[in-house]
């Protein structure tokens, strides 16, 4: 236990949980609720509204798809370094 208390494991754990209650906190995270995209959304027509869907679609669609792609061949690989033993 004092090993890992000193080691470098636990400088990482410390340096990622501050980074990422840094980003968490951040103001640039909760930018998306600004009251002049909210009420441009809000007064838009049918239309504005289906291309606005539309773009969150396709925005979102290339990281999904990298991430599934990823995490199938993290899947497939699994025992790859650990098969010689």
């Amino acid at each position: 236990m004092r090993k890992f208390l000193r080691g470098k494991t636990f400088r990482f754990v410390v340096v990622a949980c501050v980074v990422l209650l840094a980003l968490a906190l951040s103001p640039l995270a909760y930018s998306q609720g600004c009251s002049l995209c909210y009420s441009q959304a809000a007064s838009a027509g049918g239309r504005f509204i289906r291309a606005l869907k539309s773009g969150i679609f396709v925005l979102i669609l290339p990281p999904l798809c990298l991430l599934a792609i990823l995490a199938r061949l993290t899947y497939l690989r699994r025992n790859y370094f650990g098969s010689s033993l």
